[in-house]
């Protein structure tokens, strides 16, 4: 039944036939039967409630108690004589079933309470739902695990799949809605180090990234050094230094993430799994032959970097390797890889596919350009709008127009720009002032221009790439222009200057457009959602998928991946200043332009299409650009689901409005979760229902299409180093030096000893693939946990109508993947564009696939 935009349950029966009143033997006309399952899940290792250790009470949402003033609540009942059914990846799902009696008068159940009286077990709770007289069933799901109270202090509270924006709240829900958002929000100013089973969320800065041996600077509350904020885990101070937090002792388990928004047990177990298997086999080989072997840290040859894909790799570790790798490791991981080995199986790893076709093809220049439109990172080119290219401080580039004039298919350079046939590849104004800190200990980086131009068969060749240093206190900036060539040196000063772009390229990929633009800030949307929002508010269901375990791998990536000596300054050339370029690009974000057609519009790559009968509003100047025509279809598909999902319950911009949690929630987000950008004009007021509609788009399509497009591809792209390399170790030779004759003399040997050092190499080929890899309990964009997520038939249609749309994009994809026009959908690597295949009919492929949107930021 259908009121004020939801779904009710029917409320409970007036009278009840005697046979299912009675429960003890008596015949009592005042009484029903409320029936409850409960599904617990019980991973390996983990108890299971059994005895009186759990009760569970049913609160009313209609029916008041004139005594407390408050929804009314049932006697207590207990879980016990749970049945358990063997599930896979060794979970045991345990179901209790529960019977209490109420009046008939007690109104519709839509709340339980719950308490673990057990002294020190939790368990998950995964699933209830609860049966009224009408034979009507109330779902909950509950995914959440439920700690002793003799530690939590206070019970559970667990509302029904129904929802409603605040104004609708039935009555009996008023005090528990209020009651279990303070409790989320913890008390204000309250300091001290949050506990595995705390539930308080709030907003801490990047002060943990250092340690005393190796500070670094604390990221936002800045003007100078801002940043998206972080969870807040309140752990102590480090000891010599005030401003930032000390270490977590343990990787996998010291650093707090509420327990709701960790990677499950068998999650976690597969990752470190994974991580484990991956450096064993790829790093471990090449860190023994310079530990032991005090061999050069250069591959010798091209055939010499293909055998890290072999499956017969010495991977032993056994004698004094042992003691030096954990002199070389932290104790935690050393230790974790010393067993692994020593249980180590043969894996074999395919070859990223950038080379299974054809071993070269990372070499040829339609591929160089091609990954631009169709590869791993595929948001920074944009149109060149005026020529020469011309740096923030005014000062133009060395780019001459006869350097390219003879490339343009018989156009004149004025009429290719008017055409929006030449792009560029910029990673110049961001990089040049760092340069100088850069380039010292072995690292030798440019910032780079790469122009190039759309042909008549929609594949971009490249015009010239322009290297340049910053300027010496004598002189100007030195810039170097390289041409493509066929044969000769200059062929082979060409691939040097590629590679310098690859290696700026890969950093703005994995630091701003993944590390950033994904995970860094979404992570305060999440943190306002559980502040302010209720479960029970649509706007907190229809993005809770989206959420996904992403506070928890950012926890991990800041212990592993963006920490003071962590992967990413052990492997990119910024070094230790990775994350103070990271804040300074920070400053340009903007969250309005992170939806895909703002995003294409100020790359200059659409034009707006007011026509009614397109809905991305855009009209695309690149008929072959593979993310942006697969994107855009996904982008209309979400921006359609979002809009008729919120139709449903917010039937005009008053009620949105009025909305107090929703106000709460987007004005937090702006004011603290965001708050060094507060004062930006650009923040949409939260007033219009086509406002908030865009911005859930925004945020999904963030968590969900563009973090895969910029993923789950790695392995793939990046997972042959010379290809795409993370750092160069040395600058292009200068003629008539002695750098110059040894390059003449072996360009190839030169060429490899440009690239990052054997142990730098391995360990990128393993870091991208474990990042590369769908888990076992990922859940798919156009997917839902549970068939029953909410209590509403209508928005269920809805959201089927969005899974059969995700659907045929995949056949959309499919026929475009086949066209043989489509030049950008495999290039010379022969490697179809799948990032964006939406692959909705699975429920979670395993391996190195590339393709598939997961909901969320799950890795």
């Amino acid at each position: 039944m259908e009121v004020s935009g939801r779904t009710r349950v029917p409320p409970l029966k007036s009278l009840w036939s005697r046979k299912r009143n009675d429960v003890s033997g008596r015949d009592d006309q005042k009484t029903s039967i409320l029936k409850g399952t409960f599904i617990v899940v019980q991973y390996e290792g983990q108890s299971a409630p059994e005895g009186k250790s759990v009760s569970v009470q049913i609160c009313s949402g209609t029916e008041i108690d004139p005594k407390t003033g408050k929804g009314k609540v049932s006697d207590v009942a207990h879980l016990k004589g749970g049945k358990r059914k063997k599930h896979e990846h060794k979970e045991t799902l345990i179901t209790y079933r529960i019977r209490i009696r109420v009046d008939l008068n007690f109104g519709t159940p839509l709340a339980f309470l719950i308490k673990n009286q057990h002294k020190k077990n939790r368990f998950y709770l995964q699933h209830t739902s609860i049966e009224t007289p009408t034979n009507g069933i109330i779902h909950f799901d509950c995914n959440s695990w439920i700690y002793p109270f003799k530690i939590t202090k206070s019970h559970r509270i667990f509302f029904s799949n129904t929802c409603y924006i605040p104004r609708e709240t039935p009555r009996g829900l008023i005090g528990l809605r209020k009651e279990e958002s303070e409790r989320m929000r913890g008390n204000y100013g309250e300091s001290g180090e949050r506990k595995e089973w705390d539930r308080i969320y709030d907003y801490g800065v990047y002060n943990d990234l250092g340690d005393p041996q190796n500070p670094r600077p604390v990221l936002g509350r800045s003007r100078l050094l801002p940043y998206p904020r972080r969870l807040r885990t309140g752990r102590q101070r480090a000891s010599l230094s005030l401003s930032s937090e000390s270490r977590p002792e343990s990787i996998l388990w010291s650093i707090y993430v509420p327990a709701d928004e960790r990677c499950s047990p068998k999650k976690l177990k597969e990752l470190q799994s994974n991580a484990l298997q991956a450096f064993v086999h790829f790093v471990i080989p090449e860190l023994k032959s310079l530990l032991e072997a005090d061999s050069d840290d250069t591959f010798d040859s091209f055939e010499e970097i293909l055998n890290l894909f072999s499956p017969n790799r010495d991977c032993k570790v056994a004698g004094s390797f042992k003691d030096k790798i954990k002199d070389t490791l932290v104790t935690e991981i050393a230790n974790a890889i010393i067993h692994h080995a020593s249980h180590k199986s043969t894996v074999r790893y395919p070859l990223p596919q950038i080379i299974s076709e054809n071993e070269w093809a990372w070499m040829d220049d339609m591929e160089f350009a091609r990954q631009m439109l169709a590869g791993i990172h595929p948001l920074r080119i944009q149109c060149l709008e005026r020529f020469p290219p011309q740096s923030k401080n005014g000062v133009n580039s060395s780019i001459e127009a006869a350097h390219i004039e003879h490339n343009l298919e018989g156009l004149t350079l004025p009429q290719a720009l008017q055409e929006r046939r030449i792009l560029i590849l910029d990673h110049h104004d961001y990089l040049l002032p760092f340069l100088d800190r850069i380039n010292t200990n072995g690292v030798c980086a440019y910032a780079s221009r790469t122009l190039l131009f759309l042909r008549n068969d929609g594949m971009l060749k490249p015009l010239i790439i322009e290297l340049s240093l910053p300027p010496t206190p004598l002189g100007n900036e030195k810039h170097r222009v390289f041409l493509p060539a066929e044969e000769g040196l200059e062929t082979a000063l060409w691939q040097l200057a590629k590679a310098h772009v690859a290696a700026n390229d890969s950093l703005y990929h994995q630091l701003i457009s993944h590390w950033l633009h994904t995970h860094a800030v979404v992570e305060p949307f999440i943190i306002a959602t559980r502040r302010h929002l209720s479960v029970m508010h649509p706007i907190h269901r229809i993005l809770n998928p989206h959420f996904k375990d992403t506070i928890h791998i950012n926890a991990l990536a800041r212990c592993i991946f963006i920490n003071a000596e962590g992967i990413l300054e052990k492997t990119f050339f910024s070094r230790e200043i990775s994350m103070r370029i990271s804040s300074e690009l920070y400053k340009e974000w903007r969250f309005n332009e992170q939806g895909l057609p703002a995003d294409l519009l100020k790359r200059g790559l659409a034009i707006e299409d007011p026509d009614v009968n397109n809905p991305a509003g855009i009209q695309l100047l690149l008929e072959d650009y593979p993310y942006a025509t697969d994107g855009l279809e996904i982008w209309v598909a979400i921006k359609q689901w979002v809009n008729d999902f919120c139709s449903f319950f917010y039937k005009d911009d008053d009620a949105v409005k009025s909305d107090v949690e929703l106000q709460a929630w987007w004005s937090e987000i702006q004011n603290v979760g965001h708050g060094d950008k507060r004062n930006e004009t650009w923040w949409k007021q939260m007033t219009t229902l086509p406002n908030l509609v865009e911005a859930l788009t925004t945020l999904i399509w963030i968590a969900s299409a563009m973090h895969a497009s910029l993923n789950y591809g790695q392995y793939g792209y990046c997972g042959y180093p010379p290809g795409r390399p993370t750092l160069c170790r040395q600058f292009i030779p200068d003629e008539g030096t002695y750098e110059f004759a040894d390059f003449i003399k072996d360009p190839d040997d030169f060429f490899l000893k440009m690239l990052p050092g054997r142990f730098e190499m391995s360990l990128v080929v393993a870091l991208v693939e474990v990042l590369s890899r769908h888990t076992c309990d990922e859940v798919y964009l156009g997917c839902q946990l549970s068939p029953e997520w909410i209590d509403n038939d209508e928005a269920r249609k809805r959201f089927a109508q969005f899974s059969e749309e995700l659907k045929k994009i995949q056949t959309r994809i499919l026929n475009r993947n086949n066209d043989p026009r489509l030049k950008n959908r495999h290039g010379p690597a022969k490697m179809t564009y799948n990032l964006l295949y939406p692959n909705t009919t699975s429920s979670g492929s395993k391996g190195v696939t590339g393709r598939g949107v997961p909901n969320s930021i799950s890795i």
